[in-house]
């Protein structure tokens, strides 16, 4: 077990922990508007362009359970520096694609890389943080993350005007080679355990599946929740400003805003989950995208649109981490990469479900009604949440036999 030392500082892992994170999210976050557009660019329809972009998180999905069984065998720093080097390949794909099959098919790939590479992030931070830095530490990463794709759009956009829209794809494959090359000169602080762990044989995934199960189901579906919140919060707010006739630029001016609210709240996160526990961080996630959709049906225009996505950036922001968090709360000291890439899994059902979940209900239901429904399932989601993180935290303070393993 971690035991509490006074001699660690964040910033002296600070670069080999959130450097790649930033650089890769940078990349990731210039391709990302850009998806959609590429693929109208190659002769696609709108609903396939919508399922072009939807790929990349088939493909974080369809990856979660083997980069699980991938960190165990070959760590985190060998994860990380291949993953660099096959996302930059995937991004050069995508810009050289001259058809809509072989885009799809590089936009898969990048997103099992990026599975991977969030995964092998998460199990350095779980093997170098002490546990009572640790909520701050995964906020920080949830931070470092925002801060690229949020810094990405920018970039891009520099680049779509120097070379068309093929131009996000030769940034993200750079940025991606750049933290693949950062990544390979940090430290391995899982080797010695790799290696007791190679004598006596790897785990497999299903087997560490098996006996975390109750687990995996109960606080997973926890996760489940959170995340299909924060998919939700994406997919809703642009429908509706549109259906409120904002033009483009409105729209994007109010996801921006919304974001810079977001990317500055993750420390003040990590500090109130360390200090008050993981349900007051984790019930504002799903409490205030569930409220917003409720206040959704009310604005009518910029104004009230942009006041309830600043409420939902509020939930989102302070939540930052959370998912990582309650994963190194729960993650057993054997077989922990194995058990995290079923947790990565449980989160992508959620991310995936949210939006799959509202598109099967507006084909029968009316934006409007569609958004109170979804509130009202947010709201039995908060009860949710809040009874399950409750038992986390009293877990967690009955002493040294709850603390995570580690």
């Amino acid at each position: 077990m971690q035991q509490v030392t006074t001699e660690f500082r964040l910033r002296d892992v600070a670069l080999t922990a959130y450097g790649p994170t930033v650089v890769s999210a940078i990349g990731h976050g210039a391709v990302l508007p850009m998806l959609a557009l590429r693929a109208r660019e190659l002769g696609t329809d709108l609903g396939t362009a919508a399922f072009v972009v939807a790929l990349l998180g088939i493909g974080q999905m369809i990856a979660s359970l083997p980069a699980g069984a991938l960190v165990a065998r070959v760590g985190e720093r060998r994860a990380l520096v291949g993953a660099g080097v096959l996302d930059a390949l995937a991004m050069i794909g995508g810009g050289l694609s001259g058809s809509v099959l072989w885009l799809s098919v590089a936009v898969v790939c990048s997103g099992m890389m990026w599975t991977v590479f969030l995964l092998a992030r998460q199990q350095f931070m779980i093997e170098v943080v002490p546990n009572y830095y640790l909520a701050r530490a995964l906020s920080m990463l949830g931070g470092s993350h925002r801060v690229g794709l949020f810094i990405g759009p920018l970039l891009g956009a520099l680049a779509v005007q120097t070379w068309g829209i093929r131009g996000v794809f030769w940034l993200g494959a750079l940025m991606a080679l750049c933290a693949a090359g950062i990544a390979l000169v940090m430290p391995d602080p899982g080797e010695q355990v790799r290696r007791e762990q190679a004598a006596t044989g790897h785990l497999s995934v299903w087997s560490v599946m098996r006996a975390h199960r109750r687990t995996l189901v109960v606080l997973g579906s926890v996760v489940v929740v959170i995340s299909a919140s924060r998919s939700l919060r994406t997919t809703l707010l642009p429908l509706w400003a549109e259906h409120v006739h904002m033009t483009p630029a409105e729209t994007s001016l109010v996801f921006g805003i919304a974001a810079a609210l977001d990317m500055v709240l993750f420390y003040p996160a990590g500090w109130l989950m360390d200090h008050r526990g993981r349900r007051a961080v984790a019930v504002p996630v799903v409490l205030a995208v569930a409220v917003g959709t409720l206040l959704l049906p009310l604005t009518h225009e910029i104004v009230g649109v942009t006041a309830v996505a600043l409420l939902m950036a509020l939930g989102n922001g302070l939540g930052a981490g959370i998912v990582m968090t309650l994963g190194a709360d729960a993650s057993p000291a054997v077989g922990r990469a194995q058990f995290l890439g079923a947790w990565r899994f449980a989160g992508d059902i959620g991310v995936t479900g949210g939006p799959v979940g509202l598109s099967g209900l507006l084909a029968i239901a009316p934006l409007a009604v569609a958004c109170v429904v979804a509130g009202v399932l947010g709201l039995l989601g908060t009860a949710w949440v809040a009874a399950w993180t409750g038992r986390v935290d009293r877990t967690r303070r009955a002493g040294p036999a709850g603390e995570r393993a580690g």
